[in-house]
């Protein structure tokens, strides 16, 4: 009889569970799509019963497409959106919708945090920058902006957390996810009491803090009949969203890096030891393998630039009928091949909700340059993917300032499954492009986190090195790379250009 595992990703748009053997198959797996509240310009929030609904419909809808009995689901694991803000009061009720990973309302609140600890003096503490899109400002917010609100908060809890804890009726998180509140001590992987009382807070407002394939909880009565899953199945701690996608694609030994181009766009690289960067231009968290730590760069609008595009223009009617073999992002796909490499110098700048690496800034916006009567819908489309890659070479220039030069970069999410955006990438961060055979993301790495933690593999580097193959690979073109080094120099030029000019359109009523 097979052993499985289910993970469980909580993510912006939808929430996705996959069910896998211990060969790391995938059996069977479900996703649900839920909306996106955005009362004001650079605000984003949702409410958490969507998360959970998703969540218990996916793990049905798994379970009776699957020739499983549910006694061989041995645990599971959750994964989720980073930073989200779930305040509950007493009765553990929802107090107000969650603020978000991509809402920029909270720069007040950041600058408080350095009134009360110094900017390298929080630095020195959390490992990190205290920027908007963090959860502790999103507290301050709350504290200062709905007071009534903040006098019922009796828990808070992450995303993914809150669904853990509908599943199971505890509280509990794990260290990857919990290092990105900037509440933490980073090196010491707990709460950081220094932080704590300097905001104000108390232990007893968070939860107990797990390493992440160490079982926190378990599915209660009331799931059981839900789901179909047995009482009593072990939760995992998990992981956040970038570290249970590094864990399923095997970014799990320092040196290796990886890049998921998925709504958001994330270099990621794993360390033995907490990167203390002095600027906090990356973002340094603790990783899902107990002892090790990552640090990360992140593009806010990645492929959710392209999403924006895709929603808002597409297309035309004459490209479709000249394609009808195509359809949805098959057909940007194919406008962006019929340009050539640097999209005839249009630039476009994937601002569009702020941005944190290398800038961490909220009033940056969305810009296309450089525009000309030669420019079509494909340019624009290229240029897209372009801009979003050199973002992420920003992100991969300061990660290797940290003495981390890798060989290849293994790419995931939704744009890995664009042949002509992983050789873009190749082209831009001049880097041998690796694909793998799981295209489950962070969902498929926390059904390995379930499976250490159910004894199914020995440890982290057995279910990685048992699962995980590379399948595709893309190789920089030296005369693209020359072109594109051309071209990231204006790219890069551009955001100090226009730098107090975001800050002046956004005092604009």
């Amino acid at each position: 009889m097979r052993n499985c595992t289910l993970g469980i990703d909580v993510g912006t748009t939808s929430t996705k569970t996959v069910l896998i053997d211990e060969n790391g198959s995938v059996i069977s797996s479900a996703t649900k799509e839920y909306p996106l509240d955005v009362p004001k310009a650079g605000w984003a929030q949702q409410d958490p019963s969507d998360w959970y609904q998703a969540a218990i419909d996916t793990i049905k809808e798994v379970i009776a497409n699957a020739n499983v009995k549910p006694e061989q689901i041995k645990a599971l694991g959750l994964s989720g959106q980073m930073h989200g803000s779930v305040f509950l009061d007493k009765n553990n009720e929802v107090i107000r919708p969650a603020i978000l990973w991509c809402d920029q309302r909270t720069e007040k609140q950041c600058q408080q945090i350095y009134d009360i600890f110094g900017y390298e003096g929080f630095i020195k503490l959390s490992f990190n920058q205290a920027l908007p899109g963090f959860t502790a400002p999103k507290i301050l917010w709350l504290k200062e902006n709905e007071p009534e609100n903040y006098k019922k908060v009796a828990q808070i809890l992450l995303p993914k957390d809150y669904v853990r804890f509908m599943l199971s009726g505890a509280f509990a998180t794990e260290v990857s996810d919990a290092a990105g509140t900037v509440m933490m001590d980073i090196a010491k992987r707990d709460w950081s009491d220094e932080i704590l009382e300097g905001m104000g807070l108390t232990r007893d407002l968070l939860p107990k803090v797990f390493e992440s394939p160490v079982i926190s909880s378990k599915v209660n009565e009331h799931t059981a009949r839900q789901t179909g899953l047995v009482e009593g199945t072990p939760i995992v701690g998990g992981a956040s969203d970038n570290a249970a996608g590094a864990i399923g694609s095997g970014i799990i030994r320092e040196g290796l890096v990886s890049d998921s181009i998925g709504t958001s766009g994330v270099v990621f690289a794993t360390s033995d030891k907490p990167v203390y960067d002095p600027q906090g231009r990356v973002h340094a968290f603790c990783h899902a393998i107990p002892g090790k730590w990552h640090f990360t760069g992140v593009t806010l609008s990645a492929a959710g630039s392209l999403k924006w595009y895709y929603e808002g223009f597409g297309a035309n009617e004459e490209f479709r009928k000249k394609y009808p073999d195509k359809q949805g992002y098959a057909l940007l796909n194919k406008q962006a091949e019929n340009v050539e490499p640097g999209s005839e110098s249009l630039l476009f700048l994937p601002y569009l909700s702020g941005e944190r690496t290398p800038h961490g800034d909220p009033y940056a916006r969305g810009v296309f340059f450089g525009i000309s009567y030669r420019h079509t819908q494909d340019h624009f489309v290229r240029a897209i993917m372009e801009g979003v890659s050199f973002s992420q070479h920003d992100c991969l220039e300061i990660i290797k300032q940290q003495n981390i030069t890798p060989d290849k970069v293994v790419m995931f999410g939704g744009g890995a499954k664009s042949k002509v955006w992983r050789q873009i990438l190749a082209d831009i961060l001049n880097s041998k492009i690796v694909t793998l055979n799981i295209e489950e993301g962070p969902a498929y790495g926390v059904a390995l986190l379930a499976g250490v933690g159910a004894g199914i593999y020995e440890d982290i580097e057995q279910a990685c090195s048992q699962t995980i193959k590379e399948v595709s690979e893309n190789n920089p073109i030296p005369e693209n790379v020359s072109r594109y080094g051309k071209l990231y120099e204006v790219y890069h030029a551009l955001y100090k250009s226009l730098k107090e000019d975001y800050k002046k359109l956004d005092g604009i009523d």
